[in-house]
């Protein structure tokens, strides 16, 4: 094992050694020292194309780790997610002999086992591959792990616990932690994924939830032929659910299906609190009758009660515009800080929201929101429990293929009634009373509350007994910039005086010595002002810089091949372009870095 570990480490570090170049270049232009450069959208989806083309390469342990990544904004920025959620571990299946040695391993002789048995796979995956077989007179689908993958995944961990430590260096300290349990939860969730009678368990408790649906049907597990390496379940025929062509042959009412589709998810993780985790198209299928059919439950959850709970509260908050309610949801699930600023953090959460509404407030997607939520997630940055980013990535997908099927389908309007049907919030009058209800109770114990401490107040005061304390708050540090220059600014000052005078008594060895460490100090205070032009504020991020960067993604706007020194100037172009419209826009704005600090972003360098 361990000669595989560092057989395995040799390989990994060759694929990202070019990567790691450009990324140690953003922090010191010159590796060892230099200013550092800010990176632009465009160069980021680059790399990012580059380093998915490199999880490829590595196979299945990396490709899981990818699809993993794509569902934590709080650990990369947007444009890895966009790129990271295009993988799909669908990879050509191992030889059959290899195959059968792992079934005749688990079960026995294929032959005896199995009345009929189609040795050419139907699909392959990066842990696993599928067969069609019969059992009994009935068709099944056997799911095998593929040969190998145990050892290759252990040494794969070994050497992304290895790697962590130089990871950590290119990100700052609020995101070492997101990283380092996420390593954690990475070695857990792909354990979990080859284990396929935890798999198989799942499986049984969703379809269990599901007894008595026919609008939703779920493959039964033949346990007899089932093992830790090998699943066999019922085989059930569908359509690709996003083959709208041969639904629309079928006469299926595109609509209803996605609201279907949308209820059943809704259901599985807010009442029952275990859900199918991996929603993609092809993991979706439609028969011509209409019932809609689920496979593949290796990436699957738990939701606890609490947490269940705080995501009713997040989607009655967002139906009903409150901000404030938003905040408290994100705070009690463990997505924000308790001490995050929350004005700031209201501002994000209405931009997010006005962004993403058509001409009411109902007609808005939840994809939209997420994405804005995203984005901020990165910049603040934020923490994202484990099973809260699957529920994130599970909605973020169930509404993508929604809206495949029906372009005008409403998300938030589907939740919000099954929520309002389920009893979970309440509806019209009912509701408007209780709140009316709940804001008369809270003025009553404020007019008692008030006055006591207003009479305490004005006593004080009277007495000349009021301290005010002022804390000024200085994240960019222009008080210290400020001193250093007038250190400096004195230092050489002095400097030059006594130089001049040394001079003028021909002291010529002193004077010379004086007048090389001026020469130092003013070089230094000359620096402290070459790279920002006086004291200024860093980028602002607002409404118009949202739309820029949606912009930018879709048009792919800058060139991705260019230079340095080209990317810059666009940069810092655009930087005080958003500056001149964050002055127009009444001062609405969100200061914003790429994982960099004030000083790190300039766009001079």
């Amino acid at each position: 094992m361990n000669l595989r570990a560092y057989w395995r480490f040799l390989l990994v570090s060759w694929q990202f050694f070019p990567l790691v170049i450009a990324y140690a270049r953003d922090r010191n232009r010159f590796l060892l020292f230099g200013r550092s450069r800010q990176v632009s959208s465009a160069r980021r989806r680059k790399r990012a194309a580059t380093l998915l083309d490199s999880l490829l390469t590595l196979g299945p342990t990396f490709i899981k780790l990818g699809q993993l990544l794509s569902t934590r904004p709080d650990v990369l920025p947007p444009e890895y997610i966009d790129e990271f959620s295009k993988l799909q571990d669908e990879v050509p299946p191992a030889d059959w002999a290899d195959a059968e040695e792992v079934i005749e391993s688990e079960l026995g002789p294929v032959d005896e086992q199995f009345a009929d048995f189609d040795r050419t796979a139907i699909s392959g995956a990066s842990l696993g591959q599928v067969y069609l077989a019969r059992v009994d007179g009935q068709q099944v689908a056997v799911k095998v792990r593929r040969p190998g993958v145990e050892e290759l995944v252990e040494a794969d961990l070994r050497v992304i616990r290895w790697l962590l430590p130089l990871v950590m260096r290119f990100v700052d300290d609020s995101r070492s932690f997101s990283l380092e349990t996420l390593a954690d939860e990475f070695g857990k969730t792909i354990r979990q994924e080859m284990n396929y009678e935890r798999e198989g368990q799942m499986l049984q408790d969703i379809r269990a939830n599901f007894d008595g649906n026919d609008a939703v049907q779920i493959p039964a597990i033949v346990e007899s032929h089932s093992t830790e390496r090998v699943l066999t379940m019922e085989y059930v025929e569908g359509t690709k659910i996003t083959d709208t062509d041969r639904l629309d042959e079928y006469g299926i009412d595109r609509s209803e299906l996605a609201e279907r589709l949308q209820r059943t998810y809704m259901q599985m993780v807010v009442d029952d609190g275990v859900f199918h985790a991996d929603p993609h198209p092809g993991n979706l299928a439609v028969q011509p009758d209409g019932t809609l059919v689920l496979y593949d439950f290796g990436m699957s959850g738990y939701v606890d009660q609490y947490v269940q709970d705080h995501i009713v509260d997040f989607y009655g908050a967002i139906a009903r515009q409150d901000i404030d309610a938003i905040l408290d949801a994100l705070i009690e699930m463990g997505t924000l800080s308790p001490e995050a600023d929350r004005e700031v953090m209201g501002d994000v959460m209405e931009l997010a929201i006005a962004d993403a509404r058509g001409q009411d407030i109902e007609q808005y997607r939840v994809q939209q929101i997420i994405q804005q939520v995203e984005d901020t997630i990165y910049e603040f940055p934020l923490r994202l429990p484990s099973n809260l980013a699957l529920v994130l990535r599970v909605a973020t997908v169930v509404e993508g293929v929604c809206v495949t099927l029906d372009p005008d389908f409403d998300f938030i309007s589907v939740a919000t009634d099954y929520l309002r049907e389920e009893g979970y919030i309440q509806a019209g009058v009912r509701e408007y009373l209780t709140d009316r209800g709940q804001e008369l109770t809270d003025a009553a114990q404020a007019s008692i509350r008030v006055p006591p401490k207003l009479e305490s107040a004005l006593d004080r005061i009277e007495r000349e007994n009021l301290h005010v304390q002022a804390d000024i708050e200085d994240s960019d540090d222009h008080f210290d910039r400020l001193a250093r220059r007038l250190i400096y600014g004195m230092w050489g000052a002095a400097g030059a005086v006594s130089t001049a005078i040394l001079y003028a008594f021909e002291e010529l060895a002193i004077a010379a010595v004086t007048g090389a460490a001026t020469v130092v100090v003013l070089a230094l205070l000359y620096w402290s002002f070459r790279g920002r032009r006086g004291i200024r504020a860093q980028p602002q991020f607002t409404r118009q810089r949202l739309r820029e960067r949606e912009s930018e993604n879709a048009m792919g706007f800058g060139d991705v091949g260019a230079n340095d020194s080209d990317t810059t100037e666009f940069d810092a172009h655009a930087d005080t372009e958003r500056a001149r419209a964050d002055s127009d826009d009444g001062g609405h704005s969100i200061p914003v870095s790429d994982g960099a600090s004030d000083e790190e972003t300039d766009p001079r360098s």
